[in-house]
């Protein structure tokens, strides 16, 4: 093996993961920061239901459209240089966003924050594969990276409430500009400059057929979850299939393809894709729930809801950080599945939590994030140190984009699953205006809206129809859980503990 492959990082490569760490804790914020914020915001712009949605999920969603060629992007040019021109426009994109003065305008801005995001995660992701060669340290380095990011999720809330009750809404969106300067300041001294030789010309036919493939998708299932499985549900995933086997076959014919298809021939590589995408679409989904839970039933402020969730923080913090450590000894898919067979009990006292059952839902969160962070370290490990160094840009992005996507589809899945169980459950009493009956059978926070013009036992009515979908989303996704721990003990159980195989190179006998 040559040396190269085996080099021990230095301090100035440490140094360098605490600079990586500072865009991808912002990520992480953007995730979840609106969950908590999403009250006042909606107070001063009055978006409707549907424009309420699109603001939370269009960051995931264009994050999940262009990451693909976001990785590669960075792959042809240099991952320093497409970090520092991300690390910008995200900056000012997000100062757009703060002072957005309409709901399209801000959507708008959560559309491009997303398509500058695309060009963090991968760059971020990858720098990291190339500082850190030795097995045991990238599996460390990485746990750090999805622990930073995991602790940008979880402390969005928090952020978010605070900077709300001292200042306005669009302030959330202000924590960009800091760190953009931190950035772009520290990144020529301690990060490395990595472009793939003859990575060739980016193929722009392979750019739009990918958005063809993951954008249709997207929107289709959104839309079903909506209105149902219609027509257009059926021709956005007739275009979406269309285009994903032109993309793949093109991939397939280039000499310099925008994803190296090839990949997917790895077992541990699609396997831990596979469990990515459906832990994040548990974790997404029941995020908002349970931060919807905390401010709509239990009536916390912002900022006190915020803290609440700092328990599940720890949790992932302590998996994210202490899995890839365990693995050096076990083997990773064994603690991937057992993590996440913990977490299938947070989704049990999810699913039988009722009004009153703050401890018991932030409980079960906790255990919700013990299994993310496991996968989310040891996962990404996997997909990223499959793949050759001049593709670790494609492979990051991969990783990256079903997490987004997982976060996206989750808040649209489980969130519309939600509204559907409150609309069934929820009837208005009689003698009551149509346009305040509409209020009540639409959403739980449209019937706090009018909580001072109708009976106290219509919103407790209202608080337990929201808590009662809280129930039913939890135990689908607790059952798709159960599906990704046993994914990880069938499919991922030949993958050595951590340094194994670098051990046995080094040892001469």
């Amino acid at each position: 093996m040559p040396e190269t492959a085996t080099r021990r990082a230095g301090a100035r490569e440490w140094v360098g993961l605490g600079l990586l760490a500072l865009p991808t804790v912002l990520l992480g914020l953007d995730v979840t920061v609106l969950y908590l914020v999403l009250p006042s915001m909606a107070a001063a712009l009055d978006p409707s239901a549907t424009q309420t949605l699109w603001i939370m999920d269009a960051y995931g969603f264009f994050i999940a459209g262009f990451l693909i060629t976001m990785g590669t992007l960075g792959d042809h040019i240099g991952r320093r240089r497409l970090l520092l021109i991300g690390m910008t426009a995200f900056a000012v994109v997000s100062v757009l966003a703060a002072f957005a003065p309409s709901a399209e305008l801000l959507i708008a801005a959560r559309a491009l924050l997303g398509i500058a995001g695309a060009t963090l995660m991968p760059s971020t992701l990858s720098l990291i594969s190339n500082m850190f060669s030795d097995v045991r340290q990238r599996a460390v380095a990485i746990g750090v990276w999805a622990t930073m990011f995991a602790l940008g999720m979880a402390a969005g809330p928090v952020v978010g409430g605070a900077l709300v009750d001292a200042f306005w809404w669009g302030a959330a969106f202000l924590l960009a500009a800091p760190i953009a300067i931190i950035v772009l300041a520290g990144a020529k001294a301690l990060l490395p400059e990595y472009a793939a030789p003859q990575a060739g010309r980016l193929d722009l036919a392979s750019v739009a057929l990918s958005l063809g493939a993951i954008l249709p998708g997207i929107y289709a299932v959104k839309h079903a979850s909506s209105h149902g499985v219609d027509a257009s549900t059926a021709i956005l995933l007739a275009v979406g299939a269309t285009a994903g086997v032109v993309f793949v076959r093109r991939q397939q014919r280039l000499t310099s393809p925008l994803l190296d298809v090839s990949l997917f021939t790895n077992r541990a590589f699609s396997a831990a894709l596979a469990v990515l995408l459906i832990g994040l679409v548990g974790v997404g989904g029941t995020m908002y729930l349970v931060t919807q839970y905390l401010q709509l039933v239990e009536g916390l402020t912002p900022f006190t809801a915020g803290l609440w969730m700092g328990p599940p923080a720890l949790a992932m913090f302590a998996a994210a950080i202490g899995a890839p450590l365990i693995a050096r000894r076990v083997r990773p898919g064994l603690v991937m599945g057992i993590t996440l067979a913990l977490s299938v009990i947070g989704y049990a006292l999810l699913g039988t939590a009722g009004t009153g059952d703050a401890v018991a839902v932030v409980a079960g969160f906790a255990f919700v994030y013990l299994g993310l962070g496991a996968i989310a370290a040891l996962g990404t490990d996997m997909v990223v140190g499959a793949a050759p160094a001049s593709r670790s840009g494609s492979a990051a992005a991969m990783s990256e984009t079903v997490q987004e996507l997982g976060i996206a589809v989750g808040v649209a899945l489980l969130g519309s699953l939600t509204t559907a169980l409150y609309t069934a459950h929820m009837t208005a009493p009689t003698g009551v205006a149509p346009e305040d009956a509409d209020r009540i059978t639409d959403s739980l926070p449209g019937a706090l809206s009018i909580a001072d013009r109708v009976p106290a036992e219509v919103v407790r009515a209202a608080q337990e129809a929201f808590t009662t979908g809280l129930n039913i989303a939890s135990a689908v996704a607790g059952g798709a859980i159960v599906v990704a721990a046993l994914l990880c003990l069938v499919a991922l159980r030949h993958v050595r503990p951590l340094g194994e195989d670098q051990e046995a190179a080094a040892d001469p006998r």
